[in-house]
This record gives structure tokens, C-alpha cells and sequence, in this order.
């Protein structure tokens, strides 16, 4: 017997008793080092000698576990069994037990022995695990209107055991026997003691469960986990079917058109019929039919339906938009002045159209060319239009004739020894240009059938110049009269003089006619004063002053 038996004997026989001072329990986690407190974490008495661990077996006896003296800085490990390489005491004096499993689960007890008392305190071990989850066996699909197994939720490796409950879309399913049957199972496993939950999910799904979420919850005193499962496919017959036409805009004569069958069931149908226009058109592996090049007779009721069930069908018209555009004349016209030019423009099409007419690029009305002149030449384009068409045509025309001069003229040069000429005429094709005269600095251009002849002359005597223009249409001829450059000098000054000479000339005449009427009016003044004293002197009648009157009045008409 070692010393600390023989002291503990002792103690007893002096009249120290036994003192269980009551119990509390400790939770552990399964795999981790368990912490068993002595005292329930009270400190240690002064007078303690030492301190002993025990356990209840499962026969109901004790077993010794470790003892440690105060005075001693280690303990003694006293157990024989599995515990005596587990077991092991702190500076609290609490018992530490590794690697915890179930068979941890006993009641462990801290005995303290001090000088006077030898107490005792009780501790019951838990130990919990946490099982691992997963769903398991899950579906691949649900069918509409049929029960089929979602999946088994497992819980393995637990304790206590865990409880399952499945969700959808964060909602707690309830089993009601018909559309949703909850199956539980439990499992021991003998060599661990852990338990393995497992619940199944039979489910009878709806279309409006496409896209739903399905999930399992673990409940357990170690934590809560749940885990989700990605949406499930709902496979459903076709209820309908419809008939789609794939263009982005107005469907125009030529185009490739391309009818989609749909059908609403899932899986989607996979072979279809095409009824085109009397025509039954097999369709396998695809949901589109391609109409190429598609011609306004072809516009139409078209149907497609499912090749399993014919009387599940969808029907859908095409409307074909066309536009034809005939113009005439085309190409390039050639016309001479003063003739006529008939426009026809001709349309056929299938909704409203806007007609518009250029000119060279300008916007222009209608033409109506009648008494053509070289203004009318041009491109003349014809554009019509609708919704999603546009049509386009053209002719060029162009007006000839016999070419005519417009204006002929002269000017002298800047320098003033030259003379320019500048003949205009008017002309289609271009005309060439001839002159009665050798000259220099020849200067020509020819813009919308007006053509310019420029050229320097240096006439040293008068002339007369002809400008002569002819094209394959004929010609025609304008003279001018060009004086020399020299006489021109010498009219200028004989002008000149000319001129100062006829200004005096004109005064002369002046005064001379204001001088004769002075003169005249003086006689007749001086006549007739004699003329009435001589009739004052001998009384005469005034018959013969008549005569004389007359006379003096016919010589002063004749003055």
C-alpha cells in the first residue's frame, strides 16, 4: 500500500468522513480534449494535501484515475486502463482527458483531501458530435403530376442524433401523404456509438415549381447546417404550340424567311411538321424551317405542329411587301433643241408609296420636258418608296443644237496697246471657235453648253472681225468693227479739239443773234416813233399807215 493510501487511511480512523459536495455536468466535443473542473472551479484550500481522480465504471465500481499531493509538482497516473495514457491534471487541479469519444460519458469524480476534511465533487461528461450532411440519390428530373424521390438527406456521425427537415424555396415541407411523402431512417454505428439520420423526399412536382430550390436542414445542439440543391428540371407534355416569324422588319420580296415552331412542353419537341401551303414539310432536330428567297405569291397562311400529335398545331400569315419601278426613257438620251422628251414612270406595289424626282442630286418636280433647251440636259432620277423598300432609276439626258452666238465684243487691253475680243455663243456638242484674224493669247472654256472664245489682237488699221462657232449641228457668225490702235490716239485728240473749237463757235452765234435782235428792235422803235409824228403834222388817214404797218411787219417776220 503507498503512502498516500496509508494517509488517507488515517484520516479516516481520526474521525475525518467522506463529504460529496454535489455534481454539475460538462459537455465535450467528440475527438477534442475534455476539461473536467475540480471544485467547479473553486480555488484550492489552504490545507489541501492532495487532490485524486476516479471514474464510475459502467459495472458500477470505481476506478482510479490519477492523485497529485500539493507538494508535488506532478501527478501520479494511477489508471491501468485506456485512460492511463489520456489522462492528465492542470494547475487548476482539472482532470484533462484527449482524444474524447462516447465511451467519455461517465461520471468523474475530484476528491480533496485536506487536513480536516476529505470532499468530494461529482462530474458528469457529455460527449457531442456534429454530423457531416449531404443530399444523396438526387433527381435528375421531376415529372408534372408524378411522384419521384428529390433525394435522401443524410446526417452522418452524430450525437445525440440529428433531426432532418426538408425546404423549398425556404419553406418547410410537411408530408401530407400524396404530393409530398417524408420517409426517416436511423442507424447505429456499434463501434463508435454515433448515429447516422437519414430522411427521404418523395415529391410530385407542378409546372410552377420550374426553378424551385430544394433543401435540406440538419438540426443538432453542436449547430445547424443546411445544404441546397441546384433546380431540378420539370419534364411536362406540350399543352400549346405557337408559330413564330423570325424578321427583324417587314418581310420584302426576296428575303430568306425562317417560321420557328415552339411548343411549351419540357423537354422541348424535337420533330416537327411544316405545313407549307398544301406542302407537309418534315422537320427533325430542329424547331426552324427556312424559306428562301420568298416571292409575293408566296404570301400566305403557314401552320407548323408537333410530328407526334398533328392536332396540336399554331398558324401564322406572311405578308409580302414587293415594289416594281419602270421608268422610260433609260440610259443616256440625246435630243436636240426644241424638241419634245415623253416621261413614264410605271409602279407596282404592294402598300403606299412617296415618289420623289432629282435632278444632278437636286430635288426637282416631275419633269415635263417639252421645247428642250441646254438647261434641260441632266440626270433626272426617279426614287420611289415604303416601308422597308426603295427602288431607284435613272436616265441621262442631254440636249445638242446648232450652236449661237450670244454676245461679241471688244475691249482694250489694260496695257492699252491691245485689243481683247470675247465671242459667247451657246452649244452642244461644243462648238470650236474660228476668226477672221491672226491673233495671240487664245483663252477658251466651255461649262453647261456655254462656251467663251477670248483672244488679243493689235489692229493697226480699222477692221472688220468675224467670229465664226460650228458644231456637227451647224454654225453661225457675228461681225465687229475694230478700229486701229493708232486712230483711236488720233480721234481721241482730234475729239478733242473739235470739241473746243464748236464750243466757241456756239457762243459766237449767240451773242451774234443777241446783237441782231437789239439792232432790229432799235429800228423798229425809232420807225415808229416818226411814223406817228408825221401823222401828227399833216392829219393823213390811217389807211396808208396800214400798208406801211403790214410792210414793217413782213420785214420783221423776214429778220
Amino acid at each position: 500500500m503507498d503512502s498516500t493510501a496509508l494517509l488517507f487511511l488515517a484520516l479516516v480512523s481520526c474521525g475525518t468522513f467522506l463529504q460529496v459536495l454535489g455534481s454539475e455536468g460538462v459537455t465535450a466535443k467528440y475527438g477534442e480534449t475534455i476539461v473536467v473542473p475540480c471544485m467547479f472551479g473553486a480555488q484550492a484550500p489552504a490545507d489541501l494535501m492532495f487532490i485524486k481522480w476516479k471514474y464510475e465504471k459502467d459495472d458500477g465500481t470505481i476506478g482510479d484515475l490519477l492523485i497529485k499531493q500539493s507538494s508535488s509538482k506532478t501527478a501520479t497516473v494511477q489508471a491501468t486502463d485506456d485512460y492511463a495514457t489520456r489522462v492528465s491534471i492542470d494547475e487548476q487541479f482539472s482532470l484533462l482527458i484527449t482524444q474524447a469519444s462516447l465511451k467519455d460519458q461517465k461520471t468523474f469524480s475530484c476528491m480533496v483531501v485536506t487536513d480536516s476534511n476529505v470532499d468530494e465533487y461529482r462530474v458528469t461528461v457529455a460527449v457531442q458530435k456534429k454530423p457531416s450532411v449531404e443530399i444523396m440519390d438526387k433527381a435528375v428530373v421531376l415529372l408534372k403530376d408524378k411522384p419521384v424521390t428529390v433525394g435522401t438527406c443524410v446526417a452522418a456521425g452524430a450525437n445525440p442524433a440529428a433531426t432532418i427537415t426538408w425546404e423549398k424555396n425556404g419553406k418547410t415541407l410537411t408530408a401530407d401523404g400524396k404530393a409530398i411523402v417524408i420517409t426517416p431512417s436511423m442507424k447505429l454505428d456499434p463501434a463508435t456509438g454515433l448515429s447516422t439520420t437519414s430522411t427521404s423526399l418523395q415529391y410530385v412536382a407542378a409546372k410552377e415549381d420550374i426553378g424551385a430550390v430544394f433543401s435540406c436542414r440538419s438540426a443538432h445542439p453542436q449547430g445547424d447546417e443546411k445544404v441546397d440543391m441546384e433546380p431540378i428540371p420539370i419534364h411536362y407534355p406540350s399543352e400549346k404550340v405557337s408559330l413564330q416569324i423570325l424578321s427583324k422588319g417587314p418581310i420584302v420580296e426576296g428575303d430568306n424567311v425562317t417560321l420557328k415552331c415552339h411548343a411549351d412542353g419540357n423537354p422541348p419537341p424535337s420533330s416537327f411538321f411544316f405545313h407549307l401551303k398544301g406542302k407537309k414539310m418534315p422537320v427533325e432536330n430542329s424547331d426552324t424551317y427556312t424559306l428562301p428567297a420568298i416571292s409575293r405569291e408566296a404570301a400566305g397562311e403557314y401552320k407548323c405542329s408537333l410530328a407526334d400529335d398533328e392536332k396540336m398545331e399554331a398558324a401564322q400569315s406572311i405578308v409580302v411587301n414587293y415594289l416594281d419601278l419602270t421608268l422610260k426613257p433609260s440610259g443616256k438620251v440625246v435630243k436636240k433643241t426644241g424638241e419634245s422628251l415623253a416621261v413614264t414612270m410605271e409602279k407596282m406595289a404592294s402598300g403606299d408609296t412617296t415618289v420623289s424626282w432629282t435632278k444632278n442630286g437636286k430635288e426637282v418636280k416631275e419633269p415635263e420636258l417639252s421645247k428642250l433647251t441646254y438647261a434641260d440636259s441632266g440626270v433626272y432620277t426617279c426614287e420611289v418608296s415604303m416601308a422597308g423598300l426603295q427602288r431607284r432609276q435613272s436616265f441621262e439626258l442631254l440636249v445638242e443644237g446648232k450652236p449661237a452666238i450670244a454676245d461679241l465684243n471688244k475691249e482694250r487691253a489694260a496695257d492699252g496697246k491691245h485689243k481683247v475680243l470675247t465671242c459667247e455663243a451657246m452649244g452642244v456638242p461644243e462648238p470650236t471657235f474660228q476668226w477672221s484674224v491672226n491673233s495671240t493669247n487664245e483663252e477658251s472654256s466651255y461649262v453647261n453648253g456655254k462656251a467663251t472664245h477670248k483672244i488679243t489682237v493689235i489692229p493697226r488699221l480699222n477692221l472688220t472681225v468675224t467670229c465664226t462657232v460650228s458644231n456637227k449641228h451647224g454654225e453661225d457668225a457675228r461681225t465687229i468693227n475694230v478700229a486701229s490702235i493708232f486712230k483711236d490716239d488720233d480721234e481721241k485728240k482730234d475729239s478733242q479739239e473739235e470739241s473746243g473749237d464748236q464750243s466757241k463757235l456756239i457762243v459766237g452765234v449767240v451773242a451774234g443773234l443777241l446783237i441782231a435782235a437789239a439792232v432790229v428792235g432799235l429800228i423798229y422803235w425809232l420807225y415808229m416813233k416818226n411814223s406817228r409824228q408825221g401823222s401828227w403834222k399833216t392829219n393823213e388817214k390811217e389807211a396808208g399807215t396800214t400798208e406801211e404797218s403790214k410792210k414793217l411787219e413782213e420785214n420783221n417776220h423776214a429778220v
